[in-house]
């Protein structure tokens, strides 16, 4: 099995400079690139290369990763002239991280098979928290052995790697976590409106079901911050409603309509649209009145 060493990592925000610093860590060459330098820096400064392209960042490695914003992001990066698709050598593995829609990442890995590359498509769960802790769960789309050669990868940004099935099942499994959170959320948002219009104290009303069968990451990872008047992004807001937009395309194409998914985007949206995108979930408790 190719010893993999070298790797192009795409994408330093708050996911992915700390995935690279564990690699970083662990003692793979890794060469980064971001549309701001700035958010690279401290990785270069720990001596990261920086390349000034993500074309150039897919040379002559033996992975690369990408972690980016939004489906047509991944798409310009991966297929248009002088992207990563164009620059990776043949053998090259090919691991997008980002949650991107289950169409792009079939187009990215029928592209790749034509050029000798192992595209696959590998989303994470965790949060910034899962990210600092090396800690996600990584859920993977495309061949089997390309999963399996991308282990010594994979262990050490994450505790549990899950193979999918084939090309876009990852983003498919990552659709079904997002739905799942965004039902989560909104039950917690209501909830605690509903304290706050029946006159009970929220805090006593946190203590006592937060510990209970109520209990979830959402009631006292999330919830909690915004409680405590903290919207700083562990999770951006925007970057919610993204995904769950992505949910609700792909849910259609299965010829779903799912009601509460598509409640909450709108929720997320109307929160976008006031200026709260670049806040942290928990800021949907503003939508609710729960907090200002």
């Amino acid at each position: 099995m190719q010893e993999l060493k070298k790797i192009g990592f795409i994408g330093t925000g708050i996911m992915g400079a700390a995935m690279a610093g564990h690699l970083m860590n662990a003692g793979f060459e890794v060469s980064v690139y971001n549309r701001t330098k700035s958010k690279a820096q401290d990785l270069i400064n720990r001596g990261a290369r920086w390349c000034e392209t993500a074309g150039e960042c897919a040379k002559n490695q033996d992975v690369v990763m990408t972690i980016v914003g939004y489906p047509k992001d991944v798409e310009e990066i991966y297929l248009s002239e002088g992207g990563i698709i164009d620059n990776a050598k043949p053998g090259t593995y090919l691991v997008d991280m980002t949650t991107s829609s289950p169409a792009v990442a079939e187009k990215i890995f029928n592209a790749a098979k034509l050029k000798n590359l192992h595209a696959v498509d590998a989303p994470v769960t965790g949060g910034d928290v899962g990210a600092k802790k090396a800690t996600l769960t990584i859920l993977v789309g495309g061949e089997k052995e390309d999963f399996d050669a991308l282990q010594p990868i994979f262990k050490v940004i994450g505790k549990n790697p899950v193979y999918e099935g084939s090309a876009g099942a990852g983003q498919k499994t990552k659709a079904c976590n997002q739905i799942a959170i965004a039902g989560t959320l909104a039950g917690v948002c209501e909830a605690f409106a509903y304290a706050k219009a029946s006159g009970l104290d929220i805090e006593k009303v946190y203590s006592a079901i937060s510990s209970g069968a109520a209990g979830s990451f959402q009631m006292t990872g999330v919830a909690r911050q915004g409680l405590d008047g903290n919207f700083n992004p562990g999770f951006m807001l925007k970057h919610l409603a993204k995904d769950l937009s992505i949910g609700v395309e792909d849910s259609n194409s299965c010829g779903l309509s799912l009601p509460i998914l598509s409640t909450v985007l709108h929720e997320l949206r109307s929160m976008e649209k006031s200026g709260h995108g670049a806040e942290g979930t928990q800021a949907l408790l503003k939508y609710y009145g729960v907090v200002e």
